[in-house]
């Protein structure tokens, strides 16, 4: 099966480069990244915290069925212009890859379609590359094909 999301990765660099092109809407696509009960059914993780809004934060968790926390990420809202751009930072908790500083930009295609190009920002070129050796592509098209599955039930 083809992966929809495209990640671009040059050799030397620090950072890489997301895109996917949705059957969405624009303001389904961006919803599904600013509203706390969609960002918990596609990313299958608790809204602790979401602050849409230059200087807010975030934060997601996921626990296992026993209530132990596998997983925990945070961040800031740095700049946040609706249906347009999302610029934040990202830490995964008791991760060794550091933060990253996440530029996020939506264009409409069509009335019914929209791209998110996303640009991420590394601290160096070495933890860009640990985290290309995790399951990243696999996992990033899985939620994204997730996310365009549960908003397009709001269509």
């Amino acid at each position: 099966m083809e992966r929809k999301t495209k990640i671009q990765a040059e050799d030397g660099r620090q950072d890489l480069v997301i895109t996917r092109e949705f059957d969405l809407p624009l303001d389904l696509l961006f919803r599904a990244y600013t509203e706390p009960g969609i960002i918990e059914q596609w990313m299958g993780t608790k809204v602790l915290k979401l602050e849409n809004r230059p200087h807010g934060g975030y934060q997601f968790e996921t626990s296992d069925g026993k209530g132990n926390v596998a997983f925990r990420a945070n961040g800031a809202i740095h700049e946040f212009v609706p249906e347009k751009k999302i610029t934040r930072t990202f830490e995964m908790e008791n991760a060794p890859l550091g933060i990253q500083l996440e530029f996020l930009e939506f264009e409409p295609l069509s009335e019914d379609t929209s791209k998110l190009i996303m640009q991420i920002v590394y601290r160096s070129a070495k933890h860009r590359e640990e985290q290309l050796k995790l399951p990243f592509s696999y996992g990033i098209n899985m939620a994204h094909d997730r996310l365009e599955e549960v908003a397009g039930k709001l269509k």
